[in-house]
Formats: structure tokens, sequence, C-alpha cells
């Protein structure tokens, strides 16, 4: 954890735009420096979760009961995990598709002929005053999309929750 802590203390722009200079500028060098930059929060929700879920009753009690180690990981402390990882991952996509648009923006990311919406509002610059839907349109697209995503992972939420219906049903 304390290499993540450091890892952490990097400023993110920094590191992706350092990473994204030294390598050639393709798709897949933008998702790898996405993937690079984006995983040590989700393990420290991890961590945070699992450390959280062995000290509740139930796998106390199970622990109590002489299960393995093994089964009570697999049993209980994993299920319990994946709801917030999965809720996590698809905010986290939104992030993504930011760092991906600011990248082509920049020229750092997708390249031509490829396309993306950082591509295209980093071409709709030239012509902003005769033709603003040129600019418009896909900046209105990423902030659905990244919208759409939030909603989304809300909604798994929800779902996935049953503290959560409960405290909705509650607040409706």
């Amino acid at each position: 954890m304390r290499i993540i802590d450091i890892l952490m203390a990097l400023p993110t722009l920094f590191l992706i735009l350092m990473i994204q200079v030294t390598l050639d500028p393709s798709i897949f060098n933008v998702m790898v420096v996405i993937g690079v930059t984006s995983w040590m929060g989700m393990a420290r929700l991890v961590r945070a979760e699992v450390l959280s879920i062995k000290e509740r009753e139930f796998v106390v009690a199970s622990r109590a009961r002489g299960i393995s180690e093994r089964r009570v990981l697999f049993k209980h402390i994993l299920p319990h995990t994946l709801n917030p990882v999965i809720v996590a991952a698809m905010l986290g996509m939104g992030g993504a598709i930011l760092v991906e648009s600011v990248l082509s923006f920049l020229g750092l990311g997708v390249q031509p002929p490829h396309s993306s919406w950082g591509n295209m509002l980093e071409n709709s610059l030239g012509f902003l005053r005769e033709a603003p839907w040129m600019a418009l349109i896909p900046g209105i697209l990423i902030t659905l999309t990244v919208l759409s995503l939030n909603f989304l992972g809300d909604g798994l939420w929800l779902l996935i929750d049953p503290k959560a219906k409960e405290k909705n049903a509650i607040h409706t």
C-alpha cells in the first residue's frame, strides 16, 4: 500500500503526459496509460472493503465455526467486495473516456485516421466562428456518455446493494 500511496502522490496528468510523450501515440498506448494510472484507486477501494468486511459479524462467526480461511474468503469476503468494485469500475469508465478525449485533443492520444471525440474537438478549433456545432456535438456527446455511465453506476449500486434499496425506499 505504501507503493500505491507514493504513486497516488504523483500528479496523474503529469504521469499520463510523460508516458504518452515517451511512447508513440496509438490506441493501444492510450489504453495502457489509462490502465496504468487508474488501478491505484481501485486497489485502495478493494483493500478498504476487505478490511471492513473481514471484521463483520458473519465473517467472525464463520471463523468461529471453524470454516477455513479460503472458504471464508471466497464465500463471504469476495462476494461482498464485488458490489462496490463493479460500481467504481463503471464510474471509472467515464473518467477513462475523459482522459482519452483530453489526450486526443492534445495530439497525444488516438491518431488520425482513427476517430476520437478529442480529435473531433481539436479539428473543430479552426471553425468555431463559422461552424460552432463541430465542437458542440462532440462535447455534448462526451458529456452525455460520461453522465450516462455515472447514472448506470448509480443504478447498479441500487440494484446490487440491498441496504441502498432500503435507504432509497425511505427517502422516496
